[in-house]
């Protein structure tokens, strides 16, 4: 990216993560002067593609799946389509391997999910409900769901409201979401099938399965699912920071990568300053301009579990037995609710589980691009403790084995990369923590601190635009536009300060 001369401007952004470039474009639409300050040699954070194992192989060196990028109101304001950016979009959104050899599968339709979990443990229930079957249990939470998405994303991908936008669809999704993972998949469905895909999902939060709130991480990716898909960028993750930072440049924005940023001095002036930074780094570097006791309340910020992945060429796609895995760019490894719930609940006691719960993506198997003929790339995580320092390459691949025999016989090379690797690749990593801070129901909304405007900081040309930010984790760039408009609402009161 172009070097800038000296000047004033509108507005600075640390950080060309999705959110630091969502907010860009937002104040660069709005007319404001913007410059991107990032530190890296790309642009991309959590988007970012990299050959990690083998010439030719294209790895995703964070994030593959994109859920919310495809649901984000804001990413649907924005013609990337111009600027290089495609959605591949796999039969499936997600596969679950059981013990049994077969798979449930999380499918583009509510039917078609239902029909998959089938009249399983109807036998089961008590008889006065013996006549609901799994499926149709399944339709009844999800199908009105995914009937208002429209409405309850924008309630959802933001900061919490009063009154919500739509007060009766976010209160139908309160009652179910506000229960746990655990508790709600045990009371909707009698089977272990059933169970077990929706203990999966909820995994993702990063939370313990009997977690207040652990459900509507559950609710809202299997929602977005039927309602959007879970698509992969084609070509890698980098098309989607690549396809953001063209726009903003087509905008008149300017972006300025290898520039790190480690006291707020360094910065030219500018009418508001936001920061795609956790609260830490926003300490580290800002802290001389904020008050005290927000930087106590800020020191305060919990931050979670990390991830500890693994990056493979492959010289053949992953040898599920269950045929159906081959359907989804996503499979969850993990057995049943019973092994989910104790992998997730471990790692909240600093351990990590025999068989950890993985998150495995294949993404080659529907964007061929990313690799020589006829071979694949693969990645996996499991959820580790943050900071920790031990090796889960083992517990991994085990897992992968135990749902995919020969899977070891077909890696060709692997990319490891730990909580400390990760942190050292993005400071914002805090730990290995890659959703920028604990999202439980203490933590959703009231992130970094507890405040009415949580983008604005005591300081008024100062502002949070991460993923520490409502509505948290995810490709979905909602932080940097709520930071956007926090800035440009308070334009009319906010001096030019010197630096």
């Amino acid at each position: 990216m172009s070097k800038t001369r000296t000047r004033t401007w509108d507005a600075v952004v640390v950080g060309a993560g999705p959110n630091g470039l969502a907010a860009a474009i937002c104040l660069a639409r709005s007319g404001w002067s913007v410059l991107v300050c990032e530190a890296a040699e790309t642009v991309g954070g959590g988007s970012r593609s990299a050959d990690l194992t083998l010439p030719g192989f294209v790895h995703d060196v964070c994030s593959s799946v994109y859920p919310l990028a495809v649901s984000s109101p804001f990413f649907a304001t924005m013609p990337l389509a111009k600027f290089g950016l495609e959605w591949v979009q796999p039969p499936a959104a997600c596969a679950h391997p059981l013990e049994d050899g077969t798979a449930v599968v999380l499918e583009r339709t509510v039917e078609s999910t239902a029909a998959g979990l089938g009249h399983e443990g109807a036998a089961a229930r008590a008889p006065s409900r013996e006549s609901h079957s799994d499926g149709a249990a399944y339709r009844r939470v999800m199908a009105p769901l995914v009937a208002h998405w429209s409405e309850l994303r924008n309630d959802l991908l933001g900061p919490l409201r009063f009154p919500p936008l739509h007060p009766l669809v976010l209160a139908r999704f309160g009652l179910r979401g506000s229960h746990s993972a655990e508790g709600f998949a045990d009371h909707t469905f009698a089977g272990h099938r059933g169970r077990a895909l929706f203990a999966g999902v909820a995994a993702h939060s990063m939370l313990p399965l009997d977690r207040p709130g652990s459900a509507a991480f559950g609710l809202v990716l299997m929602a977005s699912a039927h309602a959007a898909g879970w698509p992969l960028a084609r070509g890698g993750s980098q098309h989607i920071a690549d396809a953001l930072a063209g726009y903003l440049l087509s905008l008149g924005g300017e972006v300025e990568t290898g520039r790190r940023i480690d006291d707020i001095d360094q910065l030219p002036a500018a009418r508001a300053t936001l920061f795609d930074v956790t609260p830490r780094q926003l300490v580290s570097i800002a802290g001389s301009r904020l008050p005290g006791r927000y930087v106590a309340a800020l020191g305060r910020y919990r931050y979670g579990p990390a991830a500890f992945k693994l990056d493979w060429a492959l010289d053949g796609p992953i040898p599920w037995t269950a045929p159906e895995c081959a359907r989804a760019a996503t499979v969850h490894v993990g057995g049943d609710l019973a092994e989910i719930a104790a992998s997730q609940a471990a790692v909240w006691r600093g351990r990590v589980s025999d068989r950890p719960f993985v998150i495995v993506v294949q993404p080659s198997l529907f964007d061929p691009g990313r690799t020589p003929p006829g071979k694949h790339t693969a990645w996996a995580y499991c959820h580790v403790p943050n900071s920790w320092h031990g090796d889960a390459t083992k517990a991994i691949e085990a897992q992968l084995e135990r749902f995919a025999p020969g899977f070891c016989d077909l890696v060709l090379a692997r990319h490891v990369s730990t909580p400390k690797d990760l942190e050292a690749y993005d400071a914002n990593y805090v730990g290995g923590d890659i959703n920028g801070g604990v999202a439980d129901l203490r933590q959703l909304f009231a992130r970094p601190v507890a405040r009415w405007n949580p983008y604005r900081t005591p300081n008024d040309g100062i502002y949070l635009c991460s993923s520490s930010t409502p509505p948290g984790g995810g490709v979905h760039g909602m932080c940097g536009y709520h930071a956007a408009l926090a800035a440009i609402a308070s334009r009319r009161t906010t001096p030019v300060p010197s630096r």
